[in-house]
């Protein structure tokens, strides 16, 4: 992962004028839309290893057992309760002292912001499998199954309905928080606007152009989880009634 920082900041240095300012334009805009890709790529990754981390944290919110409903719950009291940016220096400058191996910027961001997500997931997702009324685990248990066949059978499928809109209001955090990851040099949007600020000396146009291009991420998630909620909550409360 070292080559995209160096192919970015080659990028960003102006050719043949020294120190020289340079005016933004359409390669500059284009060097901003390839930063796209890579706060996706941080965002999907973090995601999806959130998302494991998330459902286990669940599952175990929600066990039978004391212990292993501590264990989850120190887990989203430590990352929840702490900024994400502390998480991502101590992955990225606390690892190497502790474990004595050097961590390069794109695996310190990737193992904080799925730690991070795993947390937030973990929590929404223990909401939703709570939120399922009790008959209906009665009703799993009146059917003689056992404990992680009333889940999978019975209560995921229902929780994952309601979990929809908020796990997608999340991603939208998501986005917007991988723009800290510009802080150990990762080569995001954020770091890309910064790049081509120190290159045109024009933030004022620079950083307007990065936010429209985070809007154009987020609008439409944001808009498809407003719709979700509506329109399952909606379906729920008539499910339910009846």
């Amino acid at each position: 992962m070292d080559s995209i920082g160096s192919y970015f900041t080659a990028i960003a240095q102006p050719k043949g004028l020294g120190n020289l300012s340079r005016n933004f334009g359409w390669s500059e805009l284009i060097f901003l839309l390839s930063a796209v890709r890579w706060t996706l790529l941080l965002s999907m990754i973090a995601f999806a290893g959130g998302a494991v981390a998330g459902l286990l944290v669940a599952l175990l919110r929600t066990a039978p057992i004391a212990a292993l409903r501590w264990i989850a719950i120190g887990f989203i009291q430590v990352f929840q309760g702490t900024p994400v940016l502390m998480q991502l220096f101590v992955c990225f400058y606390g690892l190497p002292v502790l474990l004595h191996v050097e961590v390069d910027p794109w695996p310190a961001v990737t193992i904080a912001f799925m730690l991070y997500s795993g947390a937030f997931l973990g929590e929404i997702w223990r909401g939703t499998i709570q939120a399922i009324p009790r008959s209906q685990w009665e009703a799993a248990r009146s059917l003689s199954l056992s404990y992680l066949q009333q889940l999978r059978l019975v209560i995921l499928p229902q929780a994952v309905r309601i979990a929809i809109p908020p796990t997608v209001g999340f991603l939208v955090q998501l986005i917007k928080g991988t723009s800290i990851a510009s802080i150990i040099g990762v080569v995001e949007l954020t770091r890309a606007g910064q790049l081509m600020t120190n290159v045109t000396f024009e933030p004022m146009l620079i950083y307007p152009v990065v936010a429209l291009l985070y809007f154009a991420l987020c609008w439409p998630l944001s808009l498809m989880s407003r719709y979700l909620e509506q329109h399952i909550d909606t379906n729920l409360s008539t499910k339910w009634s009846l």
